[in-house]
């Protein structure tokens, strides 16, 4: 996958940051639109294992963005934060509804590595939340919150097909991530550290979903 560099501006940061999550995060990844995940009669169990995996890399606190509003120094993001979080709480307790109705992971070879490779997609994403460099963590954040409607659709499928009712969304809309974005204090190259920032947290879902699919694959084998 190429990288370009971005030059925009504030304005734009939020349909910057749209069009990355549509082009290089989950909503581009074919598992996520696939047979296997939403049609298969064998569906039910490769979902559980999206659930369970999702509960691995997002379920522990403090999260993502609890991590990122703690180190927020612009006033003019606090209550996107404290949104976000909140909205983000929110779906965690709708993924662990989805998890006891569906039940177990299913047996999959290679667990242990699989529980590692997770662990470390924690790690980096952290890490780039949590970067010193102006723009890199409000920008994964941002990237967090718009793949997640991807990553929702596929909950709601599971709930469809489990039986859960379907809840609202309540994790801040494009707008209002757009709104954050072009507000942003002006500094050389935010363009580039807000894109940096976004495609490093798309990589470790797309990463995510390449563990999912590579793990359906090991079932389909055995």
């Amino acid at each position: 996958m190429s990288f370009v560099a971005l030059q925009t501006a504030p304005a734009d940061f939020g349909e910057m940051l749209v069009a990355l999550a549509a082009s290089e995060g989950s909503a581009s990844h074919p598992y996520t639109h696939s047979y296997e995940l939403n049609a298969d009669p064998l569906a039910t169990r490769n979902l559980a294992d999206v659930l369970h995996l999702l509960s691995m890399l997002h379920g522990p606190q403090p999260g993502l963005i609890e991590l990122g509003g703690e180190r927020n120094v612009l006033p003019e993001a606090a209550d996107w934060y404290r949104e976000a979080a909140a909205g983000f709480a929110a779906e965690r307790h709708y993924l662990t509804q989805l998890i006891v109705a569906a039940g177990p992971a299913p047996s999959t070879a290679g667990e242990s590595d699989t529980a590692a490779a997770i662990l470390d997609q924690r790690r980096a994403m952290a890490t780039i939340v949590c970067s010193d460099r102006f723009g890199c963590g409000i920008g994964a954040i941002a990237a967090l919150i718009l793949d997640w409607q991807a990553i929702r659709a596929v909950l709601d499928t599971a709930a469809t097909r489990i039986g859960i009712r379907v809840p609202i969304n309540q994790l801040p809309g494009e707008e209002a991530t757009a709104y954050v974005l072009a507000n942003l204090p002006i500094q050389p190259r935010l363009d580039r550290t807000l894109s940096f920032g976004a495609r490093q947290l798309l990589l470790q879902h797309r990463g995510l979903w390449d563990v999912l699919e590579a793990r359906k694959e090991a079932r389909v084998d055995r």
